[in-house]
């Protein structure tokens, strides 16, 4: 009699790892599947370095035409800014009439623009993820003219007599041209940063 007790409670084990096992089939698999906990930094870093080259060519694409409206040569801002590399040079027009080197400078302010636009997209994740769009607005505004003065007036004012004789930045590009390319490239950040925002990517599958 307890050899039949036995195997009736050895058979309904084997049923409840059959059920047990049925189970975990019909479960989606969880084996690999990685979402950051917390603030994801890299992810963001890397999202704002791209979205910062997009920025960069909005703020040069306003000051083109800024400076078509005001009579001047359309790459004149790249102009002065290449006399960081070249110097006094870069405003020779006989010396630097070349159109490589003005696609180079380019290239240049762009990857500046790439890499402010790591700062602005950390701080718009971190700081205003559940702020207002006026909220925001302000503090890309804060911070640009804050990157503009610390730019000009904390670092170049010096730095570019130092290493080449002279300030044509800061005394070249007229205070408001300068204040308004930073703006533009901090209010192009607050529309396209969005699209670096940080979705944990779920595993979708077809229940039986």
């Amino acid at each position: 009699m307890s050899d039949v007790v036995d195997k009736q409670k050895r058979l309904e084990e084997l049923r409840a790892e059959v059920r047990q096992l049925e189970a975990e089939l019909r479960s989606p698999a969880r084996v690999g599947q990685w979402q950051a906990s917390g603030y994801y930094t890299a992810y963001y870093a890397t999202t704002g370095f791209f979205l910062g080259g997009v920025a960069a060519m909005s703020s040069l694409l306003v000051n083109v035409i800024g400076a078509l409206m005001f009579g001047k040569p359309p790459l004149e801002l790249i102009r002065v800014y290449l006399t960081f590399p070249m110097g006094q040079q870069a405003l020779d027009y006989d010396a630097v009439d070349n159109g490589l080197i003005l696609a180079i400078g380019c290239c240049l302010y762009i990857g500046t623009g790439m890499l402010y636009g790591i700062l602005f997209q950390i701080v718009l994740t971190l700081f205003t993820a559940n702020a207002s769009w006026f909220t925001r607005f302000i503090v890309v505004s804060v911070l640009a003219v804050a990157v503009w003065l610390v730019n000009f007036y904390g670092i170049l004012s010096w730095l570019q007599p130092l290493l080449f004789g002279g300030r044509w930045i800061v005394d070249q590009i007229p205070w408001w041209v300068a204040a308004i390319t930073h703006l533009v490239f901090g209010w192009t950040m607050l529309l396209v940063y969005p699209l670096g925002r940080y979705t944990p990517y779920r595993l979708q599958t077809e229940n039986p």
